[in-house]
């Protein structure tokens, strides 16, 4: 199913999107019906939080709507325009990206597959572990006889990440028609909020096993 790109609040009454920013990394922007300026949010990669500008007044964009549109946002496209109507009303953004191509399989990923597959590696504190993911990972790739091939054969890291990362995503999110495609871009989604990558230990992993088999 091809989602919009924008998503309807009810911390406060207006929009939000995903946007990304100029300066690099991934934002939020929110426009309520009854204001002309919009809300506008970086989205932290050593917390995963959204931070707001220095002109988005904190009392018309509390820090509680952000959050509702980080949830309802994920794994939905990036916003490409740098106006949105609402009520009639068009609302600018305070940094418009440039137009870029988007391919179907990026605005085809279902946010509900990537919540399922944050809430499988959220810990006990509600936060995003990505501990448990490259544990998770590396343990399903130790006891795969398709990885072990994959290693023994000699194949790239991005080859072997892709495998494991896939077969995971599939079984976690019940749906076994999850393209290549659509694994690599819930993969990029994760690593925006990942202050080191989301799965270097896992890439790390995978290259002992490689040069081990050298040896």
């Amino acid at each position: 199913m091809i989602r919009t790109n924008t998503v309807t609040l009810t911390v406060v009454k207006g929009i939000a999107y995903r946007q990304k920013l100029s300066s690099g990394g991934s934002g939020i922007v929110i426009v309520r019906e009854d204001v002309a300026q919009p809300g506008i949010a970086s989205i932290s990669k050593t917390s995963g939080e959204a931070i707001p500008t220095a002109n988005t007044p904190k009392d018309l964009y509390p820090q509680e709507a952000f959050q509702e549109a980080m949830t309802l946002t994920a794994g939905l496209p990036y916003k490409k325009q740098s106006k949105v109507q609402v009520n009639g009303k068009l609302a600018e953004t305070e940094e418009a990206p440039e137009p870029e191509v988007v391919t179907e399989e990026e605005v085809i990923v279902d946010s509900a597959e990537y919540q399922k597959i944050v809430d499988y590696y959220t810990d006990k504190n509600g936060k995003l572990s990505y501990t448990l993911l490259n544990k998770d990972m590396i343990k399903f790739a130790h006891s795969s006889s398709v990885v072990r091939k994959m290693i023994e054969d000699g194949e790239s890291v991005d080859n072997i990440r892709l495998y494991t990362v896939g077969t995971k995503f599939r079984n976690i999110t019940g749906n076994k028609n999850l393209t290549d495609a659509q694994v690599l871009k819930i993969m990029d989604l994760l690593d925006e909020v990942s202050p080191k990558g989301a799965f270097r230990e896992f890439n790390e992993e995978i290259r002992r096993s490689l040069n081990t088999r050298k040896k």
